[in-house]
């Protein structure tokens, strides 16, 4: 476990890192150590926290959400405009979080260059930024920057191993050495204190090692998925969002029937929405 932790930390250019079991524990952990009950936190559109994260945010942390641009992309003055005034009757805003690649958007990279003037303008407001990484990975990729500078301006980072990376199972949280501390106590009070762990860690930590030279293939296959289903009568797909290892499908009646069939077929398609599929592209396909 250590070992990964080292290692994560390093390639991210930061001081700590903590083995977590999953992404959404790596998120909550950093709402958590960076806010306060009734505080707000600015996201995307369809931001994990928010969707996909079992009401954890007000539940854990008592922050509500406040959501920044459109299809999960903002820059630094929609950040700002969901920034609430400071007022005693206002919710505090503490917290701005990016997601990047973005899931609900359909793999979209957040522009680095809007990163950057969001976390700079953010710091200058006094909030933190943290980047909820999942597929940071998938982003190094398409953009060509390295991990460490995509994660350069963020106070924490949560990244995910088994997503594109394929291993069993397993995030980390990481950020300084104070902050990875107290997130350490946080982790044991949500029960997330793993005991023989080792054989977890060196799951991720192969795949951290071995696999992310491979997650082009992962892109090459969605654009091949996206360019023959876009084809197909009754579907649509935006080609051009479509910029690393996730395709959304759009279709013109409900998608349970073709959700039905294709899995007949053994072919995994989830439905995001009540018009739309999701497809991802992994090192098993």
């Amino acid at each position: 476990v250590r070992a990964l932790e080292e290692r994560v930390a390093a390639l991210l250019g930061k001081e700590a890192a903590l083995f977590v079991s999953s992404g959404s524990m790596g998120n909550q952990l950093a709402i958590a150590v960076q806010t306060q009950h009734g505080d707000e936190v600015v996201v995307g559109e369809g931001a994990h926290p928010v969707f996909y994260e079992a009401g954890a945010g007000p539940a854990l942390s008592g922050v509500q959400f406040a959501v920044a641009g459109s299809g999960g992309l903002f820059d630094a003055e929609q950040m700002e405009a969901a920034v609430k005034p400071r007022a005693y009757y206002t919710p505090r805003t503490s917290l701005v979080c990016v997601e990047n690649t973005h899931n609900r958007a359909g793999g979209r990279v957040f522009p680095q260059r809007d990163a950057e003037a969001i976390a700079a303008r953010a710091h200058v407001l006094g909030l933190r930024v943290h980047l909820d990484g999942a597929r940071l990975w998938n982003a190094a990729t398409k953009t060509g920057l390295s991990e460490r500078e995509l994660a350069a301006p963020f106070d924490t980072v949560s990244v995910c191993f088994s997503k594109g990376l394929g291993a069993p199972v397993g995030s980390a949280f990481v950020s300084t050495r104070a902050n990875v501390e107290r997130a350490r106590r946080f982790r044991k009070m949500w029960g997330g204190g793993m005991r023989q762990s080792g054989i977890l860690a060196a799951g991720a930590l192969y795949a951290l090692e071995h696999n992310r030279a491979r997650l082009r293939e992962d892109h090459e296959n969605a654009r091949r998925f996206a360019e023959l289903v876009g084809k197909a009568s009754g579907l649509r797909v935006d080609l051009g969002g479509v910029e690393t290892n996730i395709v959304n499908v759009d279709t013109d009646g409900p998608v349970e029937p073709i959700t039905n069939v294709v899995r007949a077929l053994g072919l995994l398609i989830n439905a995001s929405g009540p018009n739309r599929l999701c497809a991802v592209t992994h090192l098993d396909v």
